[in-house]
């Protein structure tokens, strides 16, 4: 290394990542240009699902029509319980 100084104070001032870290504190990492993330928590080119990807719905266990059959299925039980306490 030269004795020369090192101008980083552009990299210093840059925005920050704003992902979390599992320590709980936040990414140290400086975001990619026009993005609010580093290039390790998504703002690398390329990284994300494609728009509307289709493989994020697995299962559809949490689509409207299914968290509405659930409840119906429970309000179903909560009669029933309330039904067989009366004939108690």
């Amino acid at each position: 290394m030269s004795d020369r100084a090192r101008n980083v104070s552009p990299m210093l001032a840059s925005p920050r990542c704003g992902a979390r870290i599992r320590s709980g504190g936040s990414c140290r990492s400086p975001a990619v240009r026009g993005k609010r993330r580093c290039r390790m928590h998504g703002g690398a080119p390329g990284s994300g699902a494609q728009r509307g990807n289709q493989n994020a719905r697995r299962h559809g266990l949490f689509t409207r029509d299914a968290i509405a059959e659930r409840k119906q299925i429970q309000d179903l039980m909560g009669e029933a319980r309330k039904l067989l306490q009366e004939m108690k």
